[in-house]
């Protein structure tokens, strides 16, 4: 599955489609979307068999999500696969029946509407007798979708709704963006009517669990071909008459760049395995995995940026685009800073609340 992923995206995804999908109404590359998904089916992978997916988990998205990543790949993958694990965190069965089967075939694309102005610490969207009212803000894809899935606040806790994206009331409206290869969008809900779908407790928390793994491979992905493209750049750069790359002191830069990538891979997959089987570390895997990839991935950029001189911050190269996707998707689902310290505030809480043991 993966070289079957890899060779299609060389042969449709390269620089050139990456920057023409950017530019498009969409922003993504809809006829390569609709290939990955029925040719290959990997929307299809984490939807369980009986609501017309393939039964796998996110541990192969995760394959897929590394490999879409490294080419910076303009398909909504990985909202699609966040949207799937909201649906199967709720454990409604009817809405897995309603949504899942259409996101497996790639015939709709659902968006996750959740963030507040100030991130996904609370929902900008609140519900009341059924319509919801405000705006989700940090919109994955909310442009291109054909249906919403929205985390609302109640009076009594976070709820969930499906709506249609095109339902009278709701305005979606394309954000600028710092990485242009990851389309944002705000998405505002006036009084608009939603079905309800019965949720679990701890659906805010397993969803959170979901997407960081998820977001994880794709930084792997992501950080390991900014790797190569710098190996290969110094191997091309020469300065005093030879290679740059053979100077020992950006080969140790090179190095430490190789230990992070490789480090956040293991990481990476532990999580995604971690959430596949339900383990109880899942959430602090998932954590650590979103904290680790996330700096690892910023490092191993900045360096390439570095390595590469002026012409890495240049429009005309690509090294830019995935310094950019570095620094974006670190903040998807809650800043790394904020994530430690709320592990912290967790662990010495345990810790507090444990008995003091006597000699």
């Amino acid at each position: 599955m993966r070289v079957s992923v890899a060779g299609l995206l060389k042969q449709r995804s390269g620089p050139d489609a990456v920057r023409a999908a950017m530019s498009s109404p969409s922003r993504i590359d809809r006829p390569l979307w609709q290939t990955l998904c029925t040719e290959i089916g990997v929307a299809a992978l984490p939807v369980p068999d009986e609501f017309g997916g393939a039964g796998a988990g996110f541990a192969e998205t995760g394959v897929i999500l590394e490999e879409t990543g490294a080419v910076l790949c303009p398909v909504p993958v990985y909202s699609a696969a966040i949207a799937t694990a909201a649906i199967l965190a709720t454990g409604d069965t009817d809405a897995a029946r309603r949504l899942l089967p259409g996101i497996a075939s790639g015939e709709k694309s659902v968006a996750l509407c959740w963030a507040g102005p100030d991130g996904w610490a609370a929902p900008g969207v609140t519900a009341e007798a059924g319509l919801l009212t405000g705006t989700a803000h940090y919109v994955l894809d909310g442009e291109s979708a054909d249906h919403l899935l929205v985390l609302a606040g109640t009076s009594s806790g976070l709820t969930v709704h499906d709506v249609d994206a095109h339902a009278e009331g709701i305005t979606i409206t394309p954000r600028p963006v710092v990485d242009p290869t990851r389309p944002l969008a705000s998405v505002t809900f006036d009084d608009v009517a939603a079905t309800t779908i019965t949720a679990k407790a701890d659906t805010e928390d397993t969803l959170r669990t979901a997407a960081w793994a998820l977001l994880s491979a794709e930084q792997v992905g992501g950080a390991a071909r900014t790797l190569d493209l710098t190996v290969q750049y110094t191997k091309e750069r020469s300065q005093f008459g030879r290679p740059i790359g053979s100077f020992q002191a950006l080969k140790h830069r090179m190095a430490d760049m190789y230990t992070l990538v490789e480090t956040s891979r293991s990481i990476s997959r532990a999580a995604l395995d971690a959430v596949a089987a339900g383990a109880a570390d899942a959430p602090e895997l998932a954590a650590a995995a979103h904290v680790y990839c996330s700096e690892s991935f910023a490092t191993v950029t900045g360096e390439a940026i570095q390595l590469h001189g002026g012409i890495g911050i240049t429009w005309e190269h690509d090294i830019q685009l995935y310094f950019k996707r570095a620094h974006g998707s670190a903040l998807l689902f809650g800043q790394p800073h904020r994530v430690v310290t709320e592990l912290a505030k967790r662990l010495h809480g345990a810790m507090t609340a444990q008995p003091p043991t006597s000699r």
